[in-house]
């Protein structure tokens, strides 16, 4: 899905996503990652199922107001367990399809708010192992 266009002045605008892949200011990324307005980082899971609290601790160090976690293709529900120390700071979680994060981030992003996005990009294996 290609994105409409945005004012990228504010940061790193997500362009297009589609399964197993994102498109951010001109490059495809191929694996999860951390997305906000002034950074890309590699991300660990490749699936929501993998996620644990160090994955969302690495979120939790770029101080973020708000997170949104990108489960993949598909709604999974992850046990707030994971992100209870984020809730703890007063930080908001919101949890959705990793397309759903990606058009969140951006209307986040483009309103300046301090918006970090976990964003998990299944790879082909990952998404047969829950077929």
């Amino acid at each position: 899905m290609k994105f409409s266009e945005a004012d990228v002045g504010n940061g790193y605008l997500i362009e297009g996503y589609s399964a197993g892949w994102i498109s951010i200011s001109g490059r495809r990324y191929t694996r999860s990652l951390i997305l906000t307005p002034s950074d890309i980082l590699p991300w660990g899971p490749t699936q929501a199922a993998n996620l644990t609290p160090l994955h969302l601790e690495a979120i939790a160090h770029l101080s973020p107001r708000v997170v949104l976690i990108g489960t993949g293709e598909r709604p999974v529900l992850v046990d707030p367990v994971l992100y209870v120390n984020l809730l703890e700071r007063g930080i908001g979680v919101e949890v959705m399809t990793t397309g759903a994060a990606c058009r969140t981030y951006n209307i986040l992003m483009a309103e300046g708010r301090e918006v970090v996005a976990g964003l998990i990009l299944e790879t082909s294996e990952s998404r047969h192992d829950h077929d």
